[in-house]
């Protein structure tokens, strides 16, 4: 076979002279340094000196483990059915919301713009969404658009209430189609706070102004929050909840919409929450919302001043967790939890007791989202594993001091470090002046554990590198069994790589 016809790998492309020389000259254009003045930098970088000139940083975030509010915005609105996620801004950042979910999930995600350009930033962006949202309606034929933000519209300060209120007197759409909104700017908060926003959004638009009825309906609302494991979390949550016999009501159930089958059938929109259990959700028993950063703020306060309904956060996550959730499931609708999910508990404790040797007091970093890092640090702990640091760029300084509290209180947490509103760059300090056995993150934490040689245990969002985890659940005794099976794997991958001739064992 010719060489032209063998086809390579990037690695393998990458190692021909011609692309070394790009590199080189590439290298030499941009730095200018010589090779050992790059070298005693990067020696530099790993000193306690420049943690400390690191950790000065005040007015500038490197690497920061969050998103922007629009994310969240058409994450949340894809939940709803028939819904067709629209953004008043720039088509690019349109693109670059769509690129995220599509390499996390590997699936298409429907998402429109307005375009706005030069033009709209000076005059206004009125006209960009009076055509978009009679555009977005003819051709996408949605039940309902969700319209959110982005920084060129929140900067001129555009108006969504009035441009839609104006968009409908006008004729451009008729004035029963349903267009629920949030202002997302994306230079403030993240992408949870616009998943809060755009919920809320849902919420109040489509319960305003409707009395509550004279008794519940025997249903608990159950809001998923910012998950990139959303499709294998909100079945396994239906499927627990099934086996209950509970009443319940998905506000914003996305697992089909970004998991379609392949059978020949395009469907840009698929499952979700209807119109009709969005329009009742205020007369549900309760809300529970399965990571409160999603859904900390405005959510809340509709659920709880607007609706004058209960609210909790419950994070299913763990054994705790999941007991936390059941129970509270059971309580609030009656339900007894079945012997089957307690023979599901028992096999996610045998799989805990299987796996222990290899996670006790093993010393572990973790980045993400505050709530998915609260419950993987309760459940390591479980398995008795001890966080070193904790870095949540969109955590609050109320939630640090809230997590160093509890954790002072364990023995395995004593010792951890919380480091609310810091990014990565600022672990890398971290893990240089206390190296950990294994980092627990997105797929952002590779570059770190690359140059540290530390193994990385992908849990979080957005996991780019590898595929099909995000159809697996976290949630539930089931995802006690995954979580442990990705954490304890990675770890005996990391220990073959460097066990030596005498120590290569067949059996972990």
């Amino acid at each position: 076979m010719s060489d032209e016809l063998i086809v390579k790998d990037h690695n393998q492309v990458f190692e021909e002279e011609v692309f070394q020389k790009t590199f080189a000259d590439k290298k030499e254009f941009e730095c200018g340094a010589s090779e050992e003045v790059v070298a005693q930098q990067l020696e530099f970088s790993k000193s306690a000196e420049y943690k400390e000139l690191n950790f000065g940083r005040k007015f500038l975030k490197i690497n920061p483990a969050k998103a922007c509010q629009p994310l969240g915005a058409i994450l949340a609105a894809s939940g709803f059915d028939g819904c067709l996620p629209y953004v008043h801004g720039s088509q690019g950042c349109t693109a670059y919301f769509r690129s995220h979910f599509n390499r996390h999930f590997k699936e298409p995600f429907s998402a429109v713009s307005d375009s706005m350009t030069e033009d709209a930033a000076v005059f206004g962006g009125h006209k960009n969404m009076y055509e978009g949202l009679k555009n977005a309606m003819t051709i996408y034929k949605p039940k309902m658009i969700a319209v959110c933000t982005t920084c060129m519209a929140e900067v001129i300060g555009d108006d969504l209430n009035a441009f839609i209120g104006n968009a409908k007197d006008e004729g451009y759409i008729p004035n029963e189609f349903p267009v629920p909104f949030a202002h997302t700017p994306s230079f403030v908060g993240s992408h949870v706070t616009g998943y809060d926003q755009m919920m809320r959004g849902f919420l109040f638009y489509f319960t305003k102004g409707k009395p509550k009825a004279a008794t519940n309906n025997g249903k608990v609302n159950i809001i998923p929050g910012f998950d990139g494991y959303t499709v294998g979390n909100t079945r396994e949550i239906k499927r627990m909840l099934d086996m209950m016999g509970a009443g319940y009501t998905i506000l914003g159930d996305n697992s089909d919409i970004l998991d379609t089958p392949m059978d020949g059938t395009y469907r840009m929109y698929d499952g979700g929450t209807t119109i009709e259990e969005v329009s009742d959700a205020h007369n549900a028993i309760a809300t529970i919302s399965l990571l409160g950063d999603s859904t900390s703020k405005v959510t809340k306060a509709c659920v709880e001043a607007d609706w004058e309904a209960q609210y909790m956060d419950i994070t299913p996550l763990g054994v705790d967790g999941t007991d936390a959730f059941l129970m509270k499931m059971s309580e609030l609708t009656g339900k007894e939890v079945p012997e089957s999910l307690s023979i599901e508990r028992g096999r996610a404790l045998d799989a805990m007791a299987d796996s222990n040797l290899y996670l006790h007091g093993k010393k572990f970093s973790i980045f993400g989202d505050t709530s998915y890092v609260e419950a993987l640090v309760d459940f390591y702990m479980e398995l008795g594993a001890e966080p070193l640091h904790i870095v949540c760029t969109n955590g609050t300084k109320r939630w640090g001091k809230q997590l160093r509290k509890k954790l002072a209180a364990t023995e395995f947490g004593k010792d951890a470090q919380v480091h609310d509103g810091a990014d990565l760059w600022h672990l890398r300090s971290l893990m240089y002046e206390t190296k950990p056995d294994f980092l627990v993150g997105s797929t952002y934490g590779k570059q770190i554990c690359t140059e540290m040689d530390v193994p990385l245990v992908r849990i979080g969002f957005p996991i780019f590198d590898r595929h099909h985890l995000h159809r697996y659940p976290t949630f539930g005794y089931q995802g006690v069994i995954n979580i442990l099976q990705w954490t304890v794997n990675t770890l005996l991958d990391d220990l073959d790589r460097k066990a030596s001739d005498f120590n290569n064992d067949f059996v972990r």
